[in-house]
């Protein structure tokens, strides 16, 4: 059982909410999405469209509200029960204390006899660095890192708690890969974190250029797929899933919990909205705003993104307006 096992019922009391249908005694150790959710773990509804996957998730405890139908399903009723998922996340999954022993390269690290790591270098509590890998000066390795082989972590580079590099990725100088990510529940005006309990996972072969920020996920992984090249000053939000070999151009955001199929690229300064998809060999041309799923295979730019040919029909004809108001002007 997990140290930070917690009652239902001491659950309850903490977040100021009424414990219903549901032994006071069950032991919950986690909090997960209602559809990753078991006997163990707490889950929340926050929004109504998700009200099917909350009666049929397997969640030992739910966080609801007192209005939503869900008799007979052990939960704990709130008046936000999105402010209560952040304070759970936070009594349930506290964050560790970092352990420093005054050695750049910690005492329970296992670094591989051929790796090389640059004075100024830092390397976290039993984190791996794998065969041939190259750690430039300034690099920041955080706890519980694994690197695989043949990779090379750039000056200035931060890699947060748990995160993982497959092998021969390329990360470039003062990019941060496992940073908070942008979630906070708002009561009263005011703003309350949400714990962001995830990592980051880099498949092989990737490359991330300099200047990247990488949010590690709510409460499982961002993932960077195997292949997939992120040029400078990117942002790519929590809980974001890359598919294999994407090209994605600098200046781009990806807003969290979108994913993307395998081979997309999205060319400079892109904007994507959250909880979307992208679907696999699509092209989203530079400056566009994509604002909803796109199926494999497309092609489209502008702001709201659109198939090419209608954006560029549009731009035609934008452009003809000018004159045609002069001639409307003159006729009358």
């Amino acid at each position: 059982m997990s140290p930070h096992a917690i009652s239902a019922q001491e659950l309850a009391q903490r977040l100021g909410g009424t414990l219903l249908d549901c032994p006071p005694d069950r032991q919950l150790t986690e909090v997960l999405p209602l559809e990753e959710a078991r006997a163990t773990s707490v889950s929340f509804l926050a929004n109504q469209k998700y009200l099917a996957k909350a009666k049929e998730s397997a969640a030992g405890l739910l966080l609801v509200t007192a209005k939503d139908p869900m008799e007979g399903h052990a939960r704990i009723a709130l008046p936000n029960p999105y402010l209560g998922f952040a304070q759970a996340v936070g009594i349930l999954h506290p964050e560790p204390t970092p352990k420093w022993d005054g050695s750049p390269v910690h005492g329970s690290a296992r670094v591989d006899a051929s790796a090389r790591i640059a004075p100024g270098a830092t390397i976290g509590a039993r984190s791996v660095i794998g065969a041939r890998t190259i750690i430039h000066p300034g690099a920041n390795i955080g706890e519980d890192c694994v690197i695989g082989e043949d990779c090379v972590i750039f000056s200035g580079a931060a890699l947060y708690r748990r995160t993982t590099l497959g092998n021969r990725v390329r990360i470039h100088a003062n990019t941060v890969l496992g940073s908070d990510g942008f979630g906070y529940a708002t009561a009263g005006g005011i703003h309350h974190k949400i714990p962001q309990v995830g990592w980051v996972e880099v498949g092989d072969d990737a490359e991330i250029g300099a200047c990247v920020t990488i949010d590690r996920g709510a409460l499982g992984p961002t993932r960077i797929g195997k292949g997939t090249k992120v040029d400078n000053l990117c942002q790519i939000a929590h809980g974001v899933r890359t598919g294999d070999h994407c090209l994605i151009v600098s200046q781009t955001g990806i807003s969290g919990s979108t994913t993307l199929g395998d081979h997309v690229t999205l060319a400079g300064k892109v904007g994507v909205v959250g909880h979307i998809h992208i679907g696999s060999n699509t092209t989203v041309g530079g400056n566009s705003v994509v604002a909803k799923t796109l199926p494999d295979g497309s092609f489209v730019t502008g702001y709201p993104a659109r198939p090419h040919k209608q954006w560029m029909e549009t731009q035609a004809a934008l452009n003809r307006l000018p004159g045609l108001m002069k001639k409307l002007n003159t006729q009358k």
